[in-house]
């Protein structure tokens, strides 16, 4: 997959089918629409063109509004683009100046000048324009004018597979990874850095790897304890996860920290994937060390049980 930042980086392909939209999460929904222009390009011999915006136009137009969390990095966006087969990503910058374009001035600047779109595929409820004035109505209306031809995803369609990247935060943030993995279609997936922590995990024969996501709008789910898989250099262990501010040894910040089942070795600095498979308890503050050593043991024995049931329906 080809990645554009910007439309001065584009050059125009061969039958362009494009879709367009932030995409966060890359959900049941999304992938739908990732699927239907796969499908066309190969029927007319076309190339793929999904265009992106970033950042996320919160961010810009709401500033001052530190609330929102993504369920995806550009990164792992574009990841997850590239394995549904997306053939060329446009990243348009958004500012203040693009949110201006009015929706009539999108189509020509970047869908026909720029991209030279040979059919378009929205889902029934995408905006775009200026106080988002465009959508397919819009479209559909004026499509004689228009080079290209144009495809809906009809709301039946999109309904019934009854996802929103709103639906999924909010199971993230109470805990209930097993819905946010379902409407995802896949492990909900945190990428970080290992740095040094307390090393408070080794005393009491667990220890643990903490991990730094360097984006602060990345979504970190609910605090507990979670059953994971963790990647480290293309090689998946199990493990559990630990999101909170360690109320028994008096945390006060919020830490990320994974015990990785048979696993040694040195891990500062190395980049980690962690995959959430389910959530197991939440935090709790604990009379002493001991009593926290005996309950992540329980919590150990938990989560293999988890991950080993989870093993077996996937094969």
């Amino acid at each position: 997959m080809n990645i554009y930042e910007g439309l001065a980086d584009f050059s125009p392909v061969t039958n362009a089918v494009v879709t367009s939209g932030t995409f966060d999460g890359v959900h049941l929904g999304h992938q739908k629409i990732l699927r239907r222009i796969r499908n066309i390009a190969d029927e007319i011999q076309g190339e793929t063109v999904m265009i992106t915006f970033w950042p996320h136009p919160r961010l810009v137009l709401q500033p001052d509004d530190h609330q929102l969390r993504l369920l995806s990095t550009f990164e792992e966006k574009a990841k997850l683009l590239r394995e549904a087969g997306i053939d060329h990503l446009l990243t348009i910058p958004f500012t203040k100046e693009f949110s201006n374009l009015s929706s009539e001035e999108f189509i020509q600047k970047v869908l026909i000048e720029g991209i030279q779109t040979k059919r378009l595929v929205i889902g029934y409820d995408h905006r775009f324009g200026k106080n988002r004035e465009g959508g397919f109505d819009y479209l559909k209306a004026n499509l004689a004018k228009y080079p290209f031809e144009l495809e809906e995803i009809a709301r039946e369609d999109v309904d019934d597979v009854g996802v929103s990247s709103t639906k999924i935060r909010k199971a993230l943030e109470s805990g209930r990874v097993d819905i946010a993995n379902e409407y995802l279609g896949r492990d909900y997936e945190l990428n970080g850095i290992i740095i040094k922590g307390q090393q408070l995990g080794r005393s009491i024969g667990f220890p643990t790897a903490n991990i730094h996501i360097p984006h602060d709008y990345k979504l970190i789910p609910a605090d507990g304890v979670y059953a994971v898989e963790v990647s480290i250099e293309g090689v998946r262990f199990q493990g559990m996860l630990n999101i909170g501010n360690r109320p028994t040894v008096s945390g006060d910040t919020r830490t990320i920290e994974v015990n990785i089942f048979d696993f040694s070795g040195d891990l500062y600095d190395k980049r980690v994937s962690v995959f959430l498979k389910a959530y197991l308890r939440s935090e709790v503050k604990f009379e002493g060390l001991d009593s926290l050593k005996a309950q992540l043991e329980q919590d150990r024995i938990a989560a293999l049980q988890v991950l080993t049931n989870h093993l077996t329906k996937s094969k």
